[in-house]
């Protein structure tokens, strides 16, 4: 049998040898490849074993079992302070808008073109065209209203007539965040045993609480417990939430939607979404090594996880877990995913400051 250390040796050797051409690796270079290896992790989850082998989950901070329809499952709340404000683009919102005449059904970029050279500038100004104007009235009153919704949908609108291939058009939908509550700006994200069809065992969910961020994660004691998992986290959204996620509309809601279908539960998922994997990409493709979560802390924010758990791993830590009744295991993993969802509201301000 393969031992650890023969095996630790062969996949440095081997990922040494496809990115370097030295015979000399930096010690970052060293160092990134150890902790990308089996042997690493294997080593870190047989010492946060040794560690935590006294602990049961409501020795974690912040824990407490709650009950819903469905049954029980672990909570875990914590909060930290977060400096968290967009700036107010209402104004701004409200001329873009009044200036796209194509906004109005029946008007086309050829049709905007001929109005604007007979000084038909705004919809304001269609009210005074007897085609028009009661197409015209109907955009004022939504462009008025000062509607989060209203105004989301008409920047979406407004994105697909742009030719713009600048960020600031691509991520123009963002913009209407600043008719938002921040309390219904849900940042969001999941730990699952594998890609499909397997339990979700962490949802965790943060939310803008005036000057903190309150962090709530739904860990599944044992599988039978997944239907009260998601329910848990189905109680913090009604019409209004607004979903932040990252690869979130891929991957996280349609995987929660699978789920709860095969547990024939009742449910709401389709808030709007700002799925901040699209705009990262346009703003930053071009200056950074990849767009990983954890590349953009380093390089946005100089923030470095210490012994993260990748999601490759998750499925053996919490397979452990189960096993063995040992929760060391699941202490980083509980961990990567907080710092997930904290981290996509530093995101959002991020990418919403550079976008505009």
């Amino acid at each position: 049998m393969t031992s650890h250390r023969s095996e630790h040796e062969r996949y440095l050797r081997q990922i040494l040898s496809q990115s370097l051409s030295s015979k000399n690796p930096s010690k970052e270079t060293f160092e990134k490849a150890r902790k990308e290896s089996p042997t690493y992790f294997h080593k870190l989850k047989l010492g946060l074993m040794n560690k935590y082998k006294d602990w049961n989950l409501l020795d974690i901070e912040g824990s407490q079992v709650i009950e819903n329809i469905y049954g029980e499952t672990l909570k875990i709340t914590r909060r930290e302070r977060i400096d968290f404000s967009l700036k107010d683009k209402k104004d701004e919102i409200k001329e873009e808008l009044a200036s796209n005449l194509k906004l109005i059904p029946g008007i086309g970029v050829q049709t905007e073109r001929k109005l604007k050279e007979n000084n038909y500038k705004t919809v304001y100004d269609l009210l005074d065209n007897k085609k028009y104007k009661d197409k015209a009235q109907d955009l004022i009153d939504d462009i008025e209203i000062n509607c989060f919704v209203k105004e989301y949908n008409l920047l979406k609108d407004l994105s697909k007539y742009s030719s713009n291939q600048k960020s600031n058009q691509k991520n123009k939908s963002l913009k209407a965040l600043s008719s938002l509550d921040s309390f219904n700006l849900k940042f969001m994200d999941i730990e699952t045993l594998g890609l499909s069809n397997v339990p979700i065992i962490l949802i965790g969910i943060a939310e803008i609480k005036g000057k903190y961020i309150e962090s709530n994660q739904y860990l599944l004691r044992s599988i039978e417990e997944e239907p009260a998992l998601i329910e848990a986290y189905l109680s913090h959204l009604d019409e209004a939430s607004v979903h932040v996620t990252y690869n979130g509309a891929s991957f996280d809601i349609p995987f929660i939607k699978n789920r709860a279908n095969s547990f024939r539960m009742n449910y709401d998922l389709d808030q709007i979404h700002y799925d901040l994997i699209y705009p990262a990409r346009n703003l930053w493709r071009d200056t950074l090594p990849d767009c990983k979560l954890t590349t953009l802390e380093e390089e946005l924010f100089n923030i470095k996880r210490v012994d993260d758990v990748p999601g490759g791993f998750i499925p053996d830590y919490y397979q452990t877990y189960l096993e063995e009744k040992n929760i060391g295991p699941l202490i980083p993993i509980i961990e990567h995913n907080r710092m997930d969802i904290v981290s996509l509201a530093r995101f959002l301000m991020k990418i919403y400051e550079d976008s505009f």
